[in-house]
């Protein structure tokens, strides 16, 4: 794969407007997707996301706009899928192009939930790719940040170790730093579960847990996270290292960044909010409330211990209280 000349964008949000800073600081020509043609109309006008990352501004005339997915994805080598997790059903499904010779890059932090499936097990099935033409980009990178081009590190996972480089090379630029990795499996994992350890960093903010107990927390959550990404997907040992900054550095930065949602999510329900409450006031998607019930389906075939998860299931979908359920995790972390 040579650099692509053309590149679709698909999702409208926060992530998806830092991505396509990325791309078109980058050189390509866009065609970006997205749901509705006021907010295209608005884009154009105004030349930055009229919701998200207002202040990136962007070359209009260099981006071809469409609210049909198909028109963003045939023209294109490269196809970025950006939009949450509980929309990308809906959008794959109208997807009736041929993705042949297409590199297909996910940057999607979440899971499938109607069947508890990795976001790449997923478009490879749909969209008919093989292990080269499915990457995932991940790592440290909240979307504020690469907006004020803060030097921000991402690891692209690709069963082909030459397809990733190509695509770490393209997204490479003076405050983006890239690495490669075949662990594909292990970093889509990595992205779920930060999300729900954030959601239980933010409620024991919430509920005025002091910096030591988060620091006993974030400890274990790091653990619980590498029991459960190797009970799912076992490697050979040296193939896969929780400490890199695609795991345990995007655990940091979203568990303790004032720019995490799925922090000032858990925030609020340890404040006393109620899910539909706080999911109302905050106005985006907190994906760990969508990936603390797929880990935790998923996890009654493999039966790992992860407590913290648990927890945050009996609080977010069973109504427990947070504040009894917290000292109960207290009392199991080391």
């Amino acid at each position: 794969m040579n650099f692509p000349d053309k590149v679709a964008i698909l999702g409208s949000g926060s992530w998806a407007t830092a991505i396509a800073k990325i791309v078109q600081m980058n050189g390509a020509v866009m065609y970006w997707y997205m749901r509705t043609q006021e907010q295209i109309e608005q884009f154009k006008a105004s030349g930055h996301n009229p919701r998200y990352l207002s202040l990136v501004r962007f070359d209009v005339e260099k981006i071809h706009f469409t609210t049909n997915i198909n028109d963003a994805i045939k023209p294109c080598q490269m196809v970025i899928f950006a939009m949450p997790s509980p929309y990308l059903c809906a959008n794959v499904e109208a997807v009736n192009c041929s993705c042949e010779g297409k590199i297909v890059i996910s940057v999607i932090k979440g899971i499938v939930q109607e069947e508890n499936i990795l976001i790449s097990d997923y478009l490879k099935r749909q969209l008919k790719l093989s292990d080269s033409q499915m990457a995932t980009l991940s790592g440290p990178s909240h979307a504020e940040e690469v907006a004020y081009e803060r030097l921000t590190y991402l690891t692209v996972g690709c069963k082909d170790l030459d397809v990733a480089q190509e695509i770490a090379d393209f997204f490479q630029n003076h405050f983006v730093h890239t690495t490669i990795s075949k662990d594909i499996v292990g970093i889509q994992l990595a992205g779920v579960l930060k999300n729900i350890y954030a959601i239980a960093s933010g409620i024991c903010q919430g509920l005025k847990y002091g910096d030591n107990f988060q620091a006993v927390l974030i400890a274990n959550a790091i653990r619980e996270m590498k029991r459960f990404i190797n009970g799912y997907d076992p490697v050979e040992k040296g193939e896969r290292h929780i400490s890199e900054s695609v795991y345990t550095g995007d655990l940091l930065v979203t568990a303790y960044s004032r720019f995490s949602r799925n922090q000032m999510f858990g925030t609020m329900i340890g404040k006393g909010y109620s899910v539909k409450a706080a999911q109302l006031e905050m106005e985006m998607i907190a994906e760990g409330y969508f990936g603390t019930k797929c880990i935790k389906e998923i996890n009654q075939k493999y039966q790992i211990n992860i407590p913290i998860v648990d927890a945050m299931y009996n609080i977010l979908y069973k109504r427990m209280s947070p504040f009894v359920e917290i000292k109960l995790l207290s009392d199991m972390l080391e």
